[in-house]
């Protein structure tokens, strides 16, 4: 049987923890900077975590399990 590739665009968007969930970066936070308040910049800084719905979907695409 082959191994299972991993999508490289998916790896370089998520992290898995040490937990083992999944992180992920905030959305909005690319362009058109200016006109979005410094509180709503500064809460897109923070890294989230990827909704349990999604997680085993990624998880496969990542190559884990």
């Amino acid at each position: 049987m082959p191994k299972i590739r991993t999508r490289r665009a998916t790896a370089k968007r998520f992290r898995v923890t040490g937990a083992g969930r999944i992180r992920r970066r905030r959305a909005n936070k690319g362009h058109l900077l200016t006109g979005k308040t410094r509180k709503r910049k500064r809460h897109l800084r923070q890294g989230d975590l990827v909704h349990q719905v999604d997680e085993t979907r990624i998880r496969r695409q990542l190559g884990l399990r």
